[in-house]
């Protein structure tokens, strides 16, 4: 990383510093909670490690956990994240001047490449500017959220009965903690509630875990944004 960082017309400031540890320590908490689910819910520690390694992708993992555990197919489990994380696609065109120019900064900057980094970089403007504040946030946020993933499963492991903690809740919750911040538009509401609406009726028809791919209907409920008028 520190290669990039000295490439760079723009070096990281203090604040800069302060900013990515206090990001960092958000994301290990968050990365402890997955892992304590992930083990309360059953899923192999190597499994969850793994997925945390390769995947790097807390909502995914969130989901795929979630829908394994309420007794949904694996091909739906890993369907439901891979859909979570098209919005990766275009995350990808609007930092690709971002991450370097050659083969191997390129791959191992997309596998960092998460709604931090990305905002992060955005903030800088993108560009060479912005390369070591990415470079920075990925790599730290990458860290602290496997090492929060084995903390986590270390002490998940030592939940008897999840239920009886509460912790099943947690899985709901913790989607619905991602999907608070977006219903301030108008737009994600109707989707919210339409995509909320056709799960909830698919629930006693389909295999657990397909509910939740039929709530995409409700995507047809975000209509179009009204043209400003000038």
């Amino acid at each position: 990383m520190l290669a990039y960082v000295r490439s760079s017309d723009r070096t990281i400031g203090r604040r800069d510093l302060r900013d990515a540890a206090a990001l960092g320590a958000a994301v290990a908490v968050i990365g402890m909670s997955f892992g304590a689910l992930a083990a309360a819910a059953g899923v192999p520690g190597p499994i969850a490690v793994a997925m945390s390694l390769l995947v790097f992708a807390g909502g995914s993992q969130f989901l795929v956990v979630a829908v394994v555990a309420a007794g949904g197919s694996p091909f739906a489990a890993v369907l439901a994240g891979l859909l979570l994380n098209a919005r990766h696609l275009p995350f990808g065109l609007a930092v690709g001047d971002v991450v370097g120019s050659s083969w191997p900064a390129r791959l191992v900057g997309a596998h960092l490449m998460i709604d931090e980094s990305v905002a992060f970089a955005r903030a800088r403007g993108g560009g060479a500017a912005a390369r070591p504040v990415y470079w920075l946030v990925g790599s730290l946020a990458f860290v602290c959220w496997n090492v929060g993933t084995v903390l986590g499963m270390v002490a998940g492991s030592a939940v008897p009965d999840p239920a009886a903690f509460g912790v099943d809740a947690a899985f709901p919750a913790g989607l619905l903690a991602l999907l608070l911040p977006t219903l301030r538009r108008a737009d994600a509401r109707r989707v919210g509630a339409a995509a909320g609406g056709v799960a909830l009726l698919a629930t006693p028809l389909l295999p657990a875990g397909l509910p939740v791919l039929a709530g995409l209907v409700g995507l047809f409920a975000a209509g179009r944004e009204p043209e400003e008028r000038s």
